[in-house]
């Protein structure tokens, strides 16, 4: 008589431990969603003129940009990203070995980096003018006609060089998914290479393409430091420009939902696409180990290494080669009490956000794990949204909510104990901590949801049926296999948080620097060559995610 009770009892405490589980789920959801809601709330506080003159006024001009941005980047990173990923993944030629992991180095050059590296190296006094003004004799800019780069063209230079690997990461793992079954069935038909790659092989990965193109789309939109210095101005940028230049928070904010309506739908483009790409992906007739690579010879195979060779020079050798160069000719820098300083805001700011993405990360995919409801679902859908926003709309969402909480705790404090606290939290470095982590949990998410994936649920099974409470199977048993999983998305959050800076810019105190608003700073004042030391910190250090995934892709590949 006694086992029902037992088993009741057992039973009552799993279900006591899962509602807690998603309970805490729901509460990291809802420290995402503030800052969404508090965009909403303060669009709408806006009065019927404000709207007016955004609409007529704002509106078009950058929306028409920002469209006209977007479609040529995209364009442009469809062509090299699609095409370098077809050759590597289908052909062997020179240095394809080589150039396989070096197609993927530009996604360490921050775009704002990128900009500011091909102002110099395309400027009056760059390399490439004034070879050209050797080459042929010209002795001022008026013998001659150059593309200004400081332009909607320059802009796509910029954003093509160091955002098309997203397309070429998803490319290549589906076509070399894809196997030589398809193909090989097309040749034999009479298909030449072309015609295969057209008819076969484009459409089977169109689905991965999308979800490159969905990326590259996010970061363009979230793209401030790039634009601002070439002169475009987009939606992200009329965000900043209206809240700080402006003075008008509710114009900022009715900016930034329109953006939120926009980036929603590419979110769900890319949810779609997804789906179509599991779909695909089930269908493939050949393993991956058994591809052939078909070698090309003469001129063709020349010609794509050239090819592939290109992007690889311009997104990352150039921009790399122009700020290492100044920063050679400025080591003493590396002693400067305001770079030091910097460093350590962008350390600790940083650190803070992948110990908080890796917390609540782990919150989310132990829930899910453990409790496959709606409300778990929900939870973590609305955790992700925070990955589309860009940092300036995120920006304005953090602000809001922080300094309410902290003028409210201040009034309290000095009707009732005479007590000042000032800015605690929008007044710090916490602010961007906050956003960082809104922005980048997604990123952290994945990661530990994908280790949790690779840990059987047997294993939580023969813990508990041996004794060990959930609490001790999660620290005994799951945590020690998961440690690579978490390192991992720390290591990730912590890099892109420190690379971040649009969100940065917004809510940063008075007088206080990370590593990307210095470099920011100097390239406003036209000083790039003194921001060169503090940029190549940056692309140091986002080189080592870049050789993980070059890694993992040559571990499976």
């Amino acid at each position: 008589m006694t086992t029902p009770v037992i088993a009741s009892s057992h039973a009552r405490t799993r279900n006591r431990a899962v509602g807690r589980l998603t309970l805490a789920a729901c509460i990291v959801s809802a420290i995402v969603a503030i800052p969404i809601i508090a965009i909403v709330v303060i669009a709408f506080s806006g009065d019927a003129e404000n709207w007016r003159h955004m609409l007529f006024n704002v509106m078009p001009r950058a929306t028409g940009r920002t469209l006209s941005l977007l479609a040529l980047t995209c364009s442009v990173t469809a062509l090299f990203g699609v095409l370098t990923a077809w050759l590597v993944a289908t052909f062997d030629f020179p240095l394809r070995r080589l150039l396989s992991p070096a197609l993927v180095l530009p996604l360490a050059i921050p775009s704002y980096l990128a900009a500011y590296a091909f102002g110099e190296f395309f400027d009056f006094t760059g390399p490439v003018q004034s070879l050209i003004r050797a080459v042929f004799g010209f002795h001022t800019s008026r013998d001659y006609w150059f593309p200004d780069i400081r332009s909607l063209g320059g802009a796509v230079l910029v954003m093509g060089a160091v955002l098309y690997p997203y397309v070429y990461l998803a490319s290549r793992s589906v076509f070399l998914m894809q196997g030589r079954g398809a193909a090989d069935v097309a040749r034999t038909l009479g298909a030449s290479p072309s015609r295969v790659f057209l008819k076969v092989q484009m459409p089977m990965a169109r689905p991965a393409i999308m979800v490159g193109l969905t990326l590259v789309m996010m970061e363009t939109l979230n793209d401030i430091g790039a634009v601002e210095y070439l002169g475009v101005q987009t939606l992200t940028f009329s965000v900043y420009d209206t809240w700080l230049n402006r003075g008008s928070l509710a114009g900022a904010a009715q900016i930034a939902c329109v953006m939120l309506v926009f980036i929603s739908g590419l979110m769900f483009v890319e949810r779609q696409a997804r789906k179509k790409q599991r779909f695909s992906a089930q269908k493939t007739t050949a393993m991956v180990h058994d591809q052939l690579r078909r070698p090309l010879t003469g001129l063709r195979a020349w010609a794509a290494t050239a090819f592939c060779t290109l992007p690889v020079l311009i997104g990352f050798v150039v921009p790399f080669t122009v700020l290492a160069t100044f920063a050679l000719r400025r080591l003493d820098q590396f002693l400067e009490p305001r770079l030091i300083k910097a460093l350590y805001h962008s350390i600790t700011i940083s650190t803070a956000a992948a110990v908080a993405c890796v917390l609540f990360a782990f919150v989310l995919a132990y829930a899910a794990r453990s409790d496959r409801s709606r409300a778990t679902s929900v939870a973590s859908r609305i955790a992700s949204l925070g990955y589309g926003i860009p940092g300036t709309v995120l920006g304005i969402g953090v602000l809001i909510p922080l300094a309410a909480f902290d003028n409210a705790l201040d009034g309290f404090l000095r009707s009732h104990f005479g007590v000042s606290t000032g800015l605690l939290l929008s007044g710090t470095g916490f602010a961007i901590a906050y956003a960082a982590t809104v922005r980048f949990l997604t990123m952290a998410e994945g990661t530990v949801d994908a280790g949790f994936h690779k840990l059987s649920p047997h294993l939580d099974m023969a813990a508990r049926t041996l004794g060990r409470t959930r609490f001790q199977t999660l620290t005994g048993v799951l945590l020690p296999n998961m440690r690579p999983a978490v390192m991992t998305a720390a290591l990730l959050v912590f890099i892109e948080t420190l690379k971040e800076l649009s969100a940065t810019i917004l809510l940063r105190p008075f007088n206080y620097n990370t590593l990307a608003t210095l470099v920011y700073e100097d390239a406003s004042r036209s000083q790039v060559q003194d921001a060169s030391v503090a940029a190549v910190i940056i692309i140091v250090a986002g080189l080592i995610p870049v050789v993980l995934v070059s890694r993992s892709l040559d571990a499976r590949h």
